[in-house]
């Protein structure tokens, strides 16, 4: 039988624990290097006293006027028609009340935004996303037409034209990020939002993954949350972020909840590119990528103001 002396001992050590955990709160961590925002965000939380929720969309906006990587807000990312349009999605994890959107209600271009477009046009509109169409989307601008049938003849095209990785584009931070917000105050109150301008030479009217809720972000306030980036064509048919966060429910660490999410899409496609912050809700946290060397991301935590650290993690294969 333990001594009471060791019995206490055991005791101060799961409180000195305890207390530990709860200095991490209130917590702020998301996608990418996007300090400012993190920044932002966390001041809100501390100094502001404001509710998660605010200091979510505080900080995600901040990236949004500084154009982050030229991938959130306005003038980036131009679609085909050389036009910038946003995704976003809110989630509060303890209401389950969500709010997402894809919209254009003004211009977002830029001069640089139409550059970029007419790069991009005078580069035979490549690369592009389109597939299954004719004429060759690899060669040509279009317009398109659906392939139906026997309209072709089977050797109009090579074995290389009918690669689809053959004209689809390359996702990397500077074509196609999304910034991914985790906010967790020091009530354990957790949300998660995302915001972005999408891929850049998108079909006109694509949306993708940053506002369906359980793809680009998903939150509970029993668990924790996680919020994903990368390729979104491809991970929204996984939902990652929800997977990460019934890995947590199930007692996997934010770094295994994470690796777990992304693994399920690499067994299906090897190739893709994407990366994902998770945190529980007492205040840890990790990430996990596929298809790019590394992944950084940025966080701030504490109840007092604090500086933003970027953390990277090593990604699980590199695209070839």
């Amino acid at each position: 039988m333990a001594s009471p002396r060791r019995i206490l001992l055991l005791v101060a050590a799961v409180l000195i624990q305890a207390h530990r955990t709860d200095q991490a709160l209130p917590l702020v961590i998301n996608t990418w290097a996007f300090t400012n925002a993190t920044l932002r965000a966390h001041q809100w939380l501390v100094v502001g006293e404001a509710g998660p929720i605010d200091a979510l969309v505080e900080g995600c906006s901040v990236c949004e006027r500084e154009q982050c990587d030229g991938t959130v807000g306005y003038g980036g990312s131009p679609d085909e028609n050389g036009e910038t349009t946003l995704d976003a999605m809110i989630m509060d994890g303890s209401t389950m009340n969500i709010g997402a959107m894809g919209f254009k209600r003004e211009s977002l271009e830029t001069e640089r935004s139409k550059e970029m477009w007419e790069q991009w046009k005078n580069n035979h509109c490549q690369p592009n996303f389109w597939q299954n169409v004719i004429p060759s989307p690899s060669m040509s601008c279009g317009p398109y037409e659906p392939i139906s049938g026997n309209a072709i003849p089977q050797n109009h095209w090579t074995s290389n034209e009918l690669n689809e990785d053959n004209n689809a584009p390359t996702f990397n931070r500077f074509n196609h990020d999304t910034i991914g917000m985790i906010v967790i105050d020091a009530e354990g109150h957790v949300v998660a939002g995302t915001s972005t301008n999408g891929a850049r030479n998108k079909i006109p009217g694509r949306v993708g993954d940053s506002p369906i809720p359980g793809s680009g972000a998903y939150a509970d306030s029993t668990v924790g949350a996680a919020a994903a980036t990368g390729d979104g064509d491809i991970m929204m048919r996984f939902m990652p972020s929800l997977l990460a966060v019934e890995g947590l429910r199930r007692g996997l660490s934010p770094v295994q909840a994470g690796e777990t999410a992304l693994a399920r899409i690499a067994l299906h496609y090897p190739k893709f590119v994407g990366g994902i912050v998770v945190a529980s809700s007492d205040g840890q946290y990790g990430a996990a990528c596929h298809g790019m060397d590394e992944f950084p991301y940025s966080v701030a935590e504490g109840s007092k103001e604090t500086e933003v650290v970027v953390k990277k993690v090593k990604c699980s294969t590199k695209r070839r």
